[in-house]
């Protein structure tokens, strides 16, 4: 996207722009640290968790790329923002049904964590613009 293309959809000013994709470049980061901690749990796990936890692992990873291309074009990306919101509500409401479970407590705290993030920076980044199209005038729409 063009500086004018920018100002024409009525993207934000570059250091609010900026702050935006950083916390989603933290989510990304958050989400990447978490690939390690499940690469050691999918280790650990009994034979009947063994899929279980490489499942939730493989979740991390998708969910690092999700933030990274958000990151990348938070402005292009339709869909994956409410995508990653409605997940991150999910996971925080059901963590918090059943917060008496082990790591409830703990899930509720980071997803909810993430989902915060997640909203500021679609605030931040204007991430409700992925739905307008505005011609360049190179004929190519963000």
């Amino acid at each position: 996207m063009t500086a004018a293309t920018d100002a024409a959809i009525g993207a934000p000013p570059g250091g609010v722009d900026l702050v935006g994709r950083g916390l989603l470049a933290l989510c990304a980061l958050s989400a990447t640290v978490a690939v390690a901690e499940g690469a050691t749990r999918v280790a650990a796990a009994p034979a009947e968790w063994v899929l279980t936890e490489f499942w939730r692992t493989a979740a991390y990873l998708v969910f690092a790329g999700m933030w990274a291309l958000l990151v990348a074009r938070p402005r292009s990306q339709k869909g994956l923002w409410e995508l990653i919101v409605l997940h991150k509500v999910l996971v925080t409401a059901q963590a918090l049904l059943v917060i008496d479970l082990p790591g409830a407590a703990r899930t509720a705290w980071v997803d909810g964590a993430l989902l915060v993030a997640t909203l500021t920076a679609w605030v931040l980044c204007r991430g409700w613009l992925t739905w307008h199209r505005i011609d360049d005038g190179g004929g190519a729409l963000p």
